[in-house]
């Protein structure tokens, strides 16, 4: 091979950085074209995630050319279906994804997998744990601490200090689960002295939240509260206390905000609601995606906010703008 004389290394070494830089761009650019956007939820068989389907489907009309695709396994809890769902969208190069983590830790590789194929990942609703960071481009959630915490000062408002409260959960360790629930227990050990009855997980299954509400309150006469922590846990809990004829004798107090739990709020079976905005997480979460497309800048978290409904409140437009 001749050799490069030492006059003309420099401009070789400058052309190549460019060349490299060029193609570098390039593979940026392809991923900038019209494609596929898949929004990968926890599940499809919620009436949140439905909404969350209108809001990304709202957005999608307003790119150039992109398309959608919705998909969710049939359970929050089937989690390895969901990283099933993630896998198979890198494997079919779709340019983007919009994706809440039922795990914070088994979507990791998942992601990993996508970042290392140049496919941009937002997250909406649920976190994922530390070690995956970089391979998503940002976040979009209620502040699920803040929220819980909202729910907690709630419910020491209308009850008081002292006494028992049963904690309705949904998943154990979803990444919404943690900071909502930690944020309720740690805001309810800080300013009151109330016991906490559980935590009991329902897998996000309405009958089940039913059936664990109506063992607590069958095994807690004396139980003043109650806090369903997510749609269908708290619809379950609302039947359970209409079934056992303590709607308006043990207080209650819900997350999300679909049409049952907006009945169950108007008839006092529940104090009050903390309603996401689900819609706006699926909206954003397409429209982000397609700024990372275009080479936008994008913030890491972004808020998408929390709204208090009780019976007062439940005709605002505040109110009206977040409940489905």
């Amino acid at each position: 091979m001749p050799r490069i004389p030492s006059s003309l290394a420099p401009f070789t070494v400058r052309a190549l950085r460019r060349a490299l830089l060029g193609a570098g761009l390039a593979l940026l650019g392809a991923s900038a074209q019209a494609g596929e956007i898949a929004v990968i939820v926890k599940t499809t068989n919620s009436s949140f995630w439905q909404n969350v389907n209108k809001g990304a489907d709202a957005a999608i009309k307003e790119t150039t050319g992109h398309t959608l695709t919705f998909s969710g396994p049939a359970s929050e809890s089937a989690v390895a279906d969901q990283v099933n769902l993630v896998e198979n969208a890198v494997n079919r190069r779709v340019a983007g994804i919009v994706l809440a983590p039922s795990d914070p830790d088994a979507l990791v590789p998942a992601i990993k997998r996508a970042w290392e194929a140049r496919i941009p990942v937002v997250l909406i609703d649920s976190r994922v744990s530390d070690a995956g960071k970089t391979y998503y481009q940002s976040f979009l959630s209620t502040d699920n601490i803040a929220a819980g915490e909202l729910c907690a000062k709630a419910l020491i408002a209308r009850v008081g200090t002292t006494g028992k409260v049963a904690l309705m959960s949904y998943v154990a360790g979803a990444g919404s689960e943690a900071d909502r629930v930690g944020g309720f227990k740690r805001y309810l050990q800080a300013h009151s002295k109330l016991e906490i009855v559980g935590p009991y997980y329902s897998q996000s299954q309405m009958a089940t939240a039913m059936n664990q509400t109506t063992d607590v309150l069958a095994a807690h006469r004396d139980l003043k509260a109650l806090f369903g922590a997510n749609e269908p846990t708290a619809v379950g809990m609302g039947r359970a206390l209409v079934q056992s004829g303590r709607a308006g004798q043990v207080v209650a107090i819900g997350f999300d905000g679909n049409q049952d739990l907006q009945k169950f709020v108007q008839d006092g079976t529940l104090e009050g609601i903390a309603v996401q905005s689900s819609f706006r997480m699926g909206y954003l979460g397409v429209k982000t995606v397609d700024e990372l497309l275009q080479r936008k800048p994008v913030p890491k978290f972004r808020d998408t906010g929390v709204v208090w409904v009780n019976k007062t409140n439940l005709q605002s437009p505040e109110a009206r703008a977040v409940l489905y």
